[in-house]
Protein backbone atom coordinates (compact mmCIF):
# COMPACT_ATOMS: atom_id res chain seq x y z
CA UNK A 1 0.00 0.00 0.00
CA UNK A 2 1.91 3.06 -1.29
CA UNK A 3 0.29 5.55 0.94
CA UNK A 4 3.21 7.57 1.11
CA UNK A 5 4.27 7.20 -2.48
CA UNK A 6 3.99 10.65 -4.73
CA UNK A 7 1.48 8.83 -7.06
CA UNK A 8 -0.93 8.28 -4.09
CA UNK A 9 -2.74 11.44 -4.17
CA UNK A 10 -3.65 10.73 -7.50
CA UNK A 11 -5.54 7.57 -6.50
CA UNK A 12 -6.76 9.06 -3.80
CA UNK A 13 -8.38 11.59 -5.71
CA UNK A 14 -10.14 8.90 -7.73
CA UNK A 15 -10.99 6.73 -5.12
CA UNK A 16 -13.11 9.71 -3.67
CA UNK A 17 -15.22 10.81 -6.77
CA UNK A 18 -15.94 7.33 -7.40
CA UNK A 19 -17.29 7.48 -4.05
CA UNK A 20 -19.01 10.41 -4.23
CA UNK A 21 -20.70 9.14 -7.34
CA UNK A 22 -21.41 5.70 -5.50
CA UNK A 23 -23.24 7.65 -2.83
CA UNK A 24 -25.36 10.04 -5.01
CA UNK A 25 -26.25 6.43 -6.99
CA UNK A 26 -27.46 4.70 -3.30
CA UNK A 27 -24.81 2.16 -4.39
CA UNK A 28 -23.13 0.97 -1.47
CA UNK A 29 -19.81 -1.00 -3.70
CA UNK A 30 -18.47 -1.67 -6.45
CA UNK A 31 -16.19 -4.38 -7.11
CA UNK A 32 -13.22 -4.28 -10.42
CA UNK A 33 -11.85 -7.94 -11.49
CA UNK A 34 -8.74 -8.10 -13.38
CA UNK A 35 -7.74 -11.35 -14.27
CA UNK A 36 -6.14 -12.84 -17.51
CA UNK A 37 -9.04 -14.09 -18.70
CA UNK A 38 -10.74 -10.89 -18.96
CA UNK A 39 -8.50 -7.64 -18.47
CA UNK A 40 -9.92 -3.98 -17.79
CA UNK A 41 -7.68 -1.01 -17.06
CA UNK A 42 -10.03 0.13 -14.47
CA UNK A 43 -8.34 -1.43 -12.10
CA UNK A 44 -4.72 0.23 -12.49
CA UNK A 45 -6.25 3.14 -13.30
CA UNK A 46 -8.04 3.57 -10.18
CA UNK A 47 -5.56 2.34 -7.67
CA UNK A 48 -2.15 1.87 -9.41
CA UNK A 49 -1.97 -1.90 -9.78
CA UNK A 50 -0.92 -3.12 -12.97
CA UNK A 51 -2.84 -6.14 -13.17
CA UNK A 52 -4.88 -10.14 -11.27
CA UNK A 53 -6.72 -8.77 -8.63
CA UNK A 54 -10.22 -7.79 -7.23
CA UNK A 55 -10.27 -4.34 -6.08
CA UNK A 56 -13.68 -3.43 -3.72
CA UNK A 57 -14.73 0.61 -3.61
CA UNK A 58 -17.13 1.36 -0.72
CA UNK A 59 -19.00 4.01 -0.73
CA UNK A 60 -18.22 4.61 2.61
CA UNK A 61 -14.69 5.66 1.05
CA UNK A 62 -12.48 2.39 1.59
CA UNK A 63 -10.78 0.79 -0.69
CA UNK A 64 -9.97 -2.96 -0.64
CA UNK A 65 -7.38 -4.70 -3.18
CA UNK A 66 -7.09 -8.95 -2.71
CA UNK A 67 -4.32 -9.37 -5.14
CA UNK A 68 -3.02 -12.59 -6.77
CA UNK A 69 0.59 -11.48 -6.10
CA UNK A 70 0.79 -9.53 -2.84
CA UNK A 71 3.92 -8.48 -2.82
CA UNK A 72 3.51 -6.17 -5.79
CA UNK A 73 0.28 -4.89 -4.46
CA UNK A 74 2.40 -4.17 -1.63
CA UNK A 75 5.04 -1.61 -3.76
CA UNK A 76 2.67 -0.90 -5.98
CA UNK A 77 -1.05 -0.11 -5.24
CA UNK A 78 -2.75 2.70 -3.34
CA UNK A 79 -5.57 0.91 -0.90
CA UNK A 80 -6.81 1.11 2.94
CA UNK A 81 -6.18 -2.54 2.85
CA UNK A 82 -4.37 -5.86 1.00
CA UNK A 83 -5.66 -9.24 1.15
CA UNK A 84 -3.80 -11.88 -0.18
CA UNK A 85 -5.91 -13.89 -3.00
CA UNK A 86 -4.79 -16.83 -1.11
CA UNK A 87 -7.01 -16.37 1.62
CA UNK A 88 -9.55 -16.73 -0.28
CA UNK A 89 -8.38 -19.97 -1.78
CA UNK A 90 -7.87 -18.03 -4.89
CA UNK A 91 -11.13 -18.09 -5.17
CA UNK A 92 -13.35 -15.28 -6.85
CA UNK A 93 -16.70 -15.62 -5.01
CA UNK A 94 -15.53 -16.57 -1.86
CA UNK A 95 -13.25 -13.21 -1.83
CA UNK A 96 -16.39 -11.14 -2.74
CA UNK A 97 -17.88 -13.16 0.14
CA UNK A 98 -15.55 -12.40 2.57
CA UNK A 99 -14.88 -8.99 1.75
CA UNK A 100 -18.38 -7.72 1.40
CA UNK A 101 -19.38 -9.53 4.80
CA UNK A 102 -16.49 -7.95 6.32
CA UNK A 103 -18.15 -4.61 5.80
CA UNK A 104 -21.38 -5.80 6.65
CA UNK A 105 -22.77 -6.08 2.99
CA UNK A 106 -22.38 -9.71 2.76
CA UNK A 107 -24.97 -12.77 3.33
CA UNK A 108 -25.79 -11.28 7.04
CA UNK A 109 -26.40 -8.14 6.06
CA UNK A 110 -29.73 -5.46 5.06
CA UNK A 111 -31.13 -6.57 1.79
CA UNK A 112 -31.13 -3.16 1.18
CA UNK A 113 -27.25 -3.53 0.37
CA UNK A 114 -26.44 -2.41 -3.55
CA UNK A 115 -23.37 -3.68 -4.84
CA UNK A 116 -22.22 -3.16 -8.96
CA UNK A 117 -20.26 -5.01 -10.46
CA UNK A 118 -18.33 -4.90 -13.83
CA UNK A 119 -20.61 -4.81 -17.06
CA UNK A 120 -19.11 -7.90 -18.71
CA UNK A 121 -19.59 -10.03 -15.61
CA UNK A 122 -21.18 -13.47 -17.06
CA UNK A 123 -25.22 -14.18 -16.53
CA UNK A 124 -23.64 -17.52 -14.48
CA UNK A 125 -21.41 -15.40 -12.39
CA UNK A 126 -24.36 -12.85 -11.62
CA UNK A 127 -26.53 -16.15 -11.21
CA UNK A 128 -23.81 -17.43 -8.05
CA UNK A 129 -23.45 -14.14 -6.25
CA UNK A 130 -27.29 -14.01 -6.18
CA UNK A 131 -26.98 -17.64 -4.62
CA UNK A 132 -23.90 -16.80 -2.54
CA UNK A 133 -25.47 -13.31 -1.09
CA UNK A 134 -29.38 -13.65 -0.90
CA UNK A 135 -31.07 -10.93 -0.84
CA UNK A 136 -28.63 -7.91 -2.14
CA UNK A 137 -28.98 -6.16 -5.22
CA UNK A 138 -25.77 -7.40 -8.05
CA UNK A 139 -25.94 -4.56 -10.04
CA UNK A 140 -24.67 -4.91 -13.88
CA UNK A 141 -25.42 -1.82 -15.74
CA UNK A 142 -24.12 -0.27 -18.95
CA UNK A 143 -24.74 2.98 -17.81
CA UNK A 144 -23.21 1.92 -14.32
CA UNK A 145 -19.63 3.30 -12.51
CA UNK A 146 -17.51 1.67 -15.84
CA UNK A 147 -19.37 4.25 -18.07
CA UNK A 148 -18.62 7.29 -15.08
CA UNK A 149 -15.41 6.11 -14.95
CA UNK A 150 -15.02 5.86 -19.22
CA UNK A 151 -16.38 9.32 -19.77
CA UNK A 152 -14.10 10.62 -16.93
CA UNK A 153 -10.82 9.07 -18.37
CA UNK A 154 -12.11 10.88 -21.77
CA UNK A 155 -10.15 14.16 -20.15
CA UNK A 156 -6.52 13.17 -18.94
CA UNK A 157 -5.46 14.78 -15.40
CA UNK A 158 -1.51 16.01 -15.09
CA UNK A 159 0.01 12.84 -14.34
CA UNK A 160 -1.48 10.73 -17.05
CA UNK A 161 -0.38 13.66 -19.86
CA UNK A 162 2.93 13.14 -18.31
CA UNK A 163 3.23 9.59 -18.91
CA UNK A 164 1.71 9.95 -22.08
CA UNK A 165 4.58 12.76 -22.89
CA UNK A 166 7.23 10.28 -21.82
CA UNK A 167 6.02 7.83 -24.20
CA UNK A 168 5.99 10.20 -26.37
CA UNK A 169 9.17 10.96 -26.10
CA UNK A 170 10.58 7.34 -26.10
CA UNK A 171 8.98 6.75 -29.45
CA UNK A 172 10.13 10.01 -31.04
CA UNK A 173 13.26 8.70 -30.51
CA UNK A 174 12.78 5.01 -31.33
CA UNK A 175 11.41 6.99 -34.44
CA UNK A 176 14.79 8.70 -34.73
CA UNK A 177 16.44 4.95 -34.78
CA UNK A 178 14.34 3.38 -37.33
CA UNK A 179 14.79 6.36 -39.88
CA UNK A 180 19.17 6.33 -39.36
CA UNK A 181 18.42 2.65 -39.58
CA UNK A 182 16.90 2.20 -42.82
CA UNK A 183 18.86 5.37 -44.22
CA UNK A 184 22.02 3.91 -44.03
CA UNK A 185 24.02 2.13 -46.80
CA UNK A 186 22.05 -0.96 -47.22
CA UNK A 187 20.55 -0.13 -44.11
CA UNK A 188 17.41 -1.74 -45.35
CA UNK A 189 18.72 -4.55 -47.42
CA UNK A 190 17.57 -7.95 -46.22
CA UNK A 191 15.39 -6.41 -43.45
CA UNK A 192 12.64 -9.02 -42.70
CA UNK A 193 9.36 -8.08 -40.90
CA UNK A 194 10.24 -9.72 -37.61
CA UNK A 195 13.55 -7.80 -37.65
CA UNK A 196 12.02 -4.28 -37.24
CA UNK A 197 10.13 -5.36 -34.93
CA UNK A 198 12.26 -6.73 -32.78
CA UNK A 199 14.47 -4.33 -33.44
CA UNK A 200 11.56 -1.58 -32.02
CA UNK A 201 11.13 -3.80 -28.58
CA UNK A 202 14.71 -3.47 -27.67
CA UNK A 203 15.21 0.15 -28.54
CA UNK A 204 12.40 0.89 -26.90
CA UNK A 205 13.47 -0.89 -23.53
CA UNK A 206 16.80 0.29 -23.41
CA UNK A 207 15.38 3.67 -23.78
CA UNK A 208 13.18 3.18 -20.70
CA UNK A 209 9.70 2.26 -21.85
CA UNK A 210 8.30 -0.49 -19.47
CA UNK A 211 6.96 -2.15 -22.72
CA UNK A 212 5.29 -1.86 -26.53
CA UNK A 213 1.73 -0.46 -26.06
CA UNK A 214 0.69 -3.32 -28.19
CA UNK A 215 1.67 -6.41 -30.45
CA UNK A 216 3.63 -4.76 -33.21
CA UNK A 217 2.01 -4.69 -36.73
CA UNK A 218 4.91 -4.56 -39.53
CA UNK A 219 4.05 -5.20 -42.79
CA UNK A 220 6.40 -5.35 -46.03
CA UNK A 221 4.99 -4.59 -49.49
CA UNK A 222 3.38 -7.72 -50.03
CA UNK A 223 1.13 -7.37 -46.92
CA UNK A 224 0.28 -3.65 -46.46
CA UNK A 225 -2.98 -3.62 -48.30
CA UNK A 226 -4.21 -5.02 -45.11
CA UNK A 227 -5.03 -2.59 -41.94
CA UNK A 228 -4.09 -5.16 -39.58
CA UNK A 229 -1.74 -7.83 -41.11
CA UNK A 230 -2.18 -11.29 -39.95
CA UNK A 231 0.11 -12.55 -38.42
CA UNK A 232 0.87 -9.02 -36.77
CA UNK A 233 4.33 -9.51 -38.54
CA UNK A 234 6.50 -12.24 -40.05
CA UNK A 235 9.61 -13.62 -41.68
CA UNK A 236 8.83 -11.82 -45.03
CA UNK A 237 11.05 -9.10 -46.74
CA UNK A 238 10.25 -5.60 -45.46
CA UNK A 239 11.41 -2.21 -47.08
CA UNK A 240 11.50 -3.92 -50.27
CA UNK A 241 10.29 -1.78 -53.13
CA UNK A 242 7.15 -0.71 -52.72
CA UNK A 243 5.00 0.50 -49.38
CA UNK A 244 5.72 -1.05 -46.24
CA UNK A 245 3.81 -0.38 -42.74
CA UNK A 246 4.90 -0.43 -39.43
CA UNK A 247 2.20 0.11 -36.48
CA UNK A 248 3.65 0.49 -33.19
CA UNK A 249 3.03 1.75 -29.22
CA UNK A 250 5.27 1.94 -25.95
CA UNK A 251 4.38 1.63 -22.67
CA UNK A 252 5.58 3.89 -19.70
CA UNK A 253 3.52 4.14 -16.32
CA UNK A 254 0.97 1.95 -18.21
CA UNK A 255 0.13 4.90 -20.78
CA UNK A 256 0.62 4.08 -24.36
CA UNK A 257 1.73 5.69 -27.73
CA UNK A 258 0.23 4.63 -30.87
CA UNK A 259 1.96 5.87 -34.33
CA UNK A 260 2.21 4.32 -37.94
CA UNK A 261 4.93 4.71 -40.08
CA UNK A 262 4.70 4.56 -43.83
CA UNK A 263 8.15 3.29 -45.99
CA UNK A 264 8.25 4.23 -49.59
CA UNK A 265 10.93 2.58 -51.36
CA UNK A 266 12.46 2.81 -54.75
CA UNK A 267 10.46 3.87 -57.98
CA UNK A 268 7.00 3.44 -57.26
CA UNK A 269 3.56 3.38 -58.96
CA UNK A 270 1.71 6.52 -60.60
CA UNK A 271 -1.51 4.72 -58.20
CA UNK A 272 0.93 4.19 -54.88
CA UNK A 273 2.25 8.06 -55.23
CA UNK A 274 -1.51 8.96 -55.54
CA UNK A 275 -2.32 7.38 -52.50
CA UNK A 276 0.93 8.96 -50.76
CA UNK A 277 -0.33 12.16 -52.09
CA UNK A 278 -3.80 11.82 -50.31
CA UNK A 279 -3.24 10.30 -47.37
CA UNK A 280 -0.31 13.55 -46.45
CA UNK A 281 -3.07 16.08 -47.51
CA UNK A 282 -5.61 13.78 -45.32
CA UNK A 283 -3.46 14.10 -42.35
CA UNK A 284 -2.57 17.63 -42.84
CA UNK A 285 -6.50 18.53 -43.06
CA UNK A 286 -7.70 16.24 -40.23
CA UNK A 287 -4.66 17.75 -38.15
CA UNK A 288 -5.96 21.61 -39.32
CA UNK A 289 -9.26 20.82 -38.52
CA UNK A 290 -9.33 19.32 -35.24
CA UNK A 291 -10.02 21.93 -32.77
CA UNK A 292 -11.21 22.49 -29.11
CA UNK A 293 -14.93 22.45 -28.73
CA UNK A 294 -15.27 21.28 -32.49
CA UNK A 295 -16.95 18.35 -33.03
CA UNK A 296 -14.96 14.65 -32.73
CA UNK A 297 -16.87 14.03 -36.60
CA UNK A 298 -14.97 17.28 -38.14
CA UNK A 299 -11.85 16.25 -38.92
CA UNK A 300 -12.81 12.53 -39.95
CA UNK A 301 -15.87 14.05 -42.47
CA UNK A 302 -13.22 16.26 -43.74
CA UNK A 303 -10.68 13.07 -44.84
CA UNK A 304 -13.98 11.12 -45.72
CA UNK A 305 -15.13 13.89 -48.15
CA UNK A 306 -11.46 14.87 -49.54
CA UNK A 307 -10.76 10.89 -50.25
CA UNK A 308 -14.59 10.02 -52.03
CA UNK A 309 -13.81 13.14 -54.35
CA UNK A 310 -10.84 11.22 -55.38
CA UNK A 311 -12.72 8.11 -55.96
CA UNK A 312 -11.33 6.25 -52.47
CA UNK A 313 -12.66 5.04 -49.15
CA UNK A 314 -11.18 5.13 -45.99
CA UNK A 315 -12.08 1.58 -44.01
CA UNK A 316 -11.42 2.64 -40.47
CA UNK A 317 -12.26 5.49 -37.94
CA UNK A 318 -9.90 8.25 -38.61
CA UNK A 319 -8.51 8.16 -34.89
CA UNK A 320 -9.20 7.25 -31.60
CA UNK A 321 -8.26 7.98 -28.09
CA UNK A 322 -4.98 7.07 -26.48
CA UNK A 323 -4.38 6.24 -22.47
CA UNK A 324 -4.02 2.83 -20.32
CA UNK A 325 -6.08 1.25 -23.09
CA UNK A 326 -4.64 1.86 -26.69
CA UNK A 327 -8.56 2.83 -28.08
CA UNK A 328 -10.84 4.50 -25.28
CA UNK A 329 -12.86 7.59 -25.80
CA UNK A 330 -12.72 10.21 -27.69
CA UNK A 331 -13.19 8.46 -30.79
CA UNK A 332 -12.87 10.42 -33.94
CA UNK A 333 -15.02 8.97 -36.80
CA UNK A 334 -17.71 10.38 -39.02
CA UNK A 335 -20.83 8.70 -36.82
CA UNK A 336 -23.61 10.21 -35.22
CA UNK A 337 -23.65 7.71 -31.96
CA UNK A 338 -19.73 9.22 -30.51
CA UNK A 339 -20.41 9.67 -27.41
CA UNK A 340 -17.51 12.85 -27.25
CA UNK A 341 -19.21 15.49 -29.56
CA UNK A 342 -16.81 17.83 -29.00
CA UNK A 343 -12.80 18.15 -28.39
CA UNK A 344 -11.85 19.29 -25.13
CA UNK A 345 -8.49 20.17 -23.17
CA UNK A 346 -6.68 17.44 -22.18
CA UNK A 347 -7.80 14.93 -24.56
CA UNK A 348 -5.23 12.65 -26.02
CA UNK A 349 -6.05 10.43 -29.31
CA UNK A 350 -4.71 9.59 -32.93
CA UNK A 351 -5.13 10.90 -36.14
CA UNK A 352 -4.64 7.99 -38.94
CA UNK A 353 -5.44 8.48 -42.34
CA UNK A 354 -4.87 5.57 -44.53
CA UNK A 355 -5.74 4.14 -48.14
CA UNK A 356 -5.36 0.24 -48.84
CA UNK A 357 -5.44 -1.33 -52.01
CA UNK A 358 -4.63 -5.29 -52.81
CA UNK A 359 -2.62 -4.54 -55.49
CA UNK A 360 -0.63 -1.08 -55.19
CA UNK A 361 -0.13 -2.02 -51.09
CA UNK A 362 -0.99 0.88 -48.15
CA UNK A 363 0.02 3.85 -46.35
CA UNK A 364 -1.17 5.56 -43.09
CA UNK A 365 0.05 8.35 -41.07
CA UNK A 366 -0.74 8.19 -37.73
CA UNK A 367 0.40 10.34 -34.63
CA UNK A 368 -0.80 11.08 -31.40
CA UNK A 369 -2.49 14.26 -30.39
CA UNK A 370 -2.95 16.40 -27.26
CA UNK A 371 -6.02 19.15 -27.48
CA UNK A 372 -4.80 21.93 -25.47
CA UNK A 373 -6.74 25.25 -24.76
CA UNK A 374 -5.20 26.33 -27.84
CA UNK A 375 -5.56 23.76 -30.34
CA UNK A 376 -3.90 20.24 -31.15
CA UNK A 377 -0.35 19.95 -30.22
CA UNK A 378 1.10 16.63 -32.33
CA UNK A 379 3.40 14.62 -29.63
CA UNK A 380 4.86 11.94 -31.34
CA UNK A 381 6.78 12.32 -34.97
CA UNK A 382 5.96 9.54 -37.16
CA UNK A 383 5.93 10.34 -40.70
CA UNK A 384 6.14 8.92 -44.49
CA UNK A 385 9.51 7.89 -45.07
CA UNK A 386 11.71 7.81 -48.31
CA UNK A 387 14.06 5.47 -49.19
CA UNK A 388 15.91 4.69 -51.98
Amino acid sequence: MRLSDPAAPVYRQRQARLTAWLAEAGIDACVVDDFENQRTSVLRWLCGHPMDAVLFVFATGKTVLVPWDVHLANDRSTVDRVIPYTDFKRSFRQAVIGVLEAESLGTSAASAARVEFLQRTSHLRRQELASDLPGMEILLREDGFESFISRWRTIKDASEIAAVLKAAKITNAVIEKVEKRLAAPKGADGLRELDIAQFLEREALSLGAEGMGFETLAAGPARSWAIHPFPAFSSGPFAVPGLSILDFGVKVDGYSSDVTITVARGRLTEEQERMIELVTEAYSTAVKTAKPGASTRNPAMAVDDLFAASGWKMPHALGHGIGLDVHEAPLVRNQDENKDPMFLPGMIFTIEPGLYHPEHGGVRWENDVLMTETGAQILTRAKIIRVQ
